[in-house]
């Protein structure tokens, strides 16, 4: 019986081979058959050097892109957002329930929630004075971190951003503008860890006391056999829900950003 089914695992095996195979190739030749434009990027036959800056350019921009996700994940609100979610799901302790997928989904819609002004800030004055021509790509740049600069400045700790500047052997800065950016960053994460764990902190303590009270009980009922959890856990999803305990830590974190 065992036999059978390794030779059916790799007739499927195979089957699954040969049809992304046919699959690809048909979509190769519909390609062609439209006639589709390709995009080169190539400096063997540059010979300007404004011709090789502009590769150079694309290739660079191409790189950014794929780590802009990071970059924007730990610039943002997202960071204390998603820790916060995590202790409170650990505190509840409903195991992956709400799953890991959908936690990381609201994380990313409250992010665009409480970053909105900044991004319209960005919007008006980087990006559209940049299309319309209105100014060069170094002053869109400046004119588009200022403000996710000023967002992080509001949020970092001066006693985090001091370590920094101290690692960094960096000057003391007179005012905000001597500040590096790539010094602001890692003191701005871990000023959000910090207030993510104190707010982690603070859910766990209801839960804690419920769970000591449910295993004391337990205990004096002669039931040491019982896990706590599991009479415990319904009695945190009843507390949770009769004191509107999302609309609450919620409303606490995004009223944090404001």
């Amino acid at each position: 019986m065992t036999a059978k089914k390794k030779r059916l695992r790799k007739r499927i095996l195979i089957s699954s081979i040969i049809l992304t195979a046919l699959i690809l190739l048909a979509v190769t030749a519909f390609a062609q058959d439209l006639g589709l434009p390709k995009l080169t990027v190539s400096m063997d036959n540059e010979q300007k050097p404004g011709e090789v800056a502009v590769s150079l350019q694309i290739i660079l921009f191409i790189t950014l892109l794929s780590l802009a996700p990071a970059f924007m994940i730990m610039v943002t609100s997202f960071t204390r957002i998603v820790v916060v979610l995590s202790f409170l799901r650990h505190a509840l302790g409903t195991q992956q329930s709400p799953p890991t997928q959908i936690l990381i989904g609201l994380a990313i819609f409250l992010s665009l929630f409480v970053m909105a002004p900044v991004w319209n800030q960005v919007n008006t004055e980087a990006l559209q004075p940049y299309r319309k021509g209105e100014i060069q790509q170094k002053e869109a740049f400046q004119n588009a971190v200022e403000p996710v600069r000023e967002f992080m400045f509001r949020q970092t700790r001066e006693k985090d951003l001091a370590l920094f500047v101290n690692l960094s052997k960096l000057e003391k800065p007179e005012n905000k503008n001597d500040v590096p950016t790539h010094v602001l960053i890692p003191a701005f994460i871990i000023s959000e860890f910090r207030i993510a764990f104190q707010i982690g902190f603070l859910l766990y303590v209801p839960f804690l006391m419920l769970d000591l009270i449910i295993a004391s009980v337990l205990m004096s009922m002669g039931m040491m056999m019982l896990p706590p959890i599991m009479i415990s856990l319904p009695f945190k999803l009843l507390l949770f829900v009769l004191v509107d305990g999302w609309n609450l830590i919620i409303g606490s974190i995004v009223a944090g950003f404001v």
